[in-house]
């Protein structure tokens, strides 16, 4: 899968949304912010056009959504603006989020794991630790193996999963949920088959180093990049 912030920005350029940008919030996330989980200092890794990040936001959360694609984050934040919502947004890559030098309560993907191939997880999977502190959340949707056809992204099973997540995370849960995807978007339906997953990382032992900075101290972003 191609992971330059030019080949994203393409995905964007078109006259057609990409399948995944379907101009609301997943409802998966939806229920979750209704249930009061998405909250406090959170990052919405690999945020598209934001509407996660916007949602949680709005439900109160400190939220930062990035993204590698510069044309995203720019959507994103004129959503913000015309909204009147307090997220913020940053072009970043979601295999090397520690140049962030923020630390969160709760992270959310919604279709970002699936994308990548098995070297790429483990990146993935080691960028998430750097940023998630500990006792925090994840909250992980992605395509599972029971969407037939191989058009899009990767199926995933539970146990890819567990397994990709086996060293310092506790998957607590997986359980069956619905990606929404645009009408024209190629798989023969708007609902396509997806694993929810939600995913924590143990507390730090008392001999455990100082975590770095919150997000709710960071300085606001400014276009262009994490830096």
């Amino acid at each position: 899968m191609a992971s330059s912030p030019e080949s994203w920005d393409g995905s964007y350029a078109a006259n057609t949304p990409p399948p995944w940008d379907i101009g609301r919030p997943q409802p998966v996330f939806v229920r979750l912010a209704d249930a009061g989980l998405l909250s406090g200092r959170l990052l919405d890794a690999g945020c598209g056009t934001g509407e996660n990040t916007l949602l949680a936001a709005s439900k109160g959360a400190d939220a930062l959504g990035v993204d590698i694609s510069p044309s995203a984050i720019q959507r994103a934040r004129d959503k913000a603006a015309e909204r009147g919502i307090a997220a913020r947004f940053e072009v970043a890559d979601a295999l090397n989020l520690g140049p962030l030098g923020l630390t969160f309560e709760t992270v959310i993907d919604s279709g970002v794991f699936h994308i990548f191939d098995d070297d790429d997880r483990g990146r993935y999977v080691a960028s998430l630790a750097s940023v998630l502190e500990p006792g925090g959340i994840l909250y992980l949707i992605c395509f599972s193996e029971l969407q037939p056809g191989d058009f899009g992204p990767r199926r995933v099973r539970q146990d890819e999963l567990r397994a990709a997540f086996r060293d310092g995370w506790n998957v607590a849960k997986i359980v069956p949920e619905k990606f929404e995807a645009n009408p024209d978007s190629g798989f023969g339906t708007t609902a396509v088959a997806a694993w929810l997953a939600t995913i924590r990382r143990p507390l730090a032992s008392p001999r455990g180093g100082e975590s770095r900075r919150p997000a709710a101290t960071a300085r606001t972003a400014r276009p262009g990049g994490a830096g």
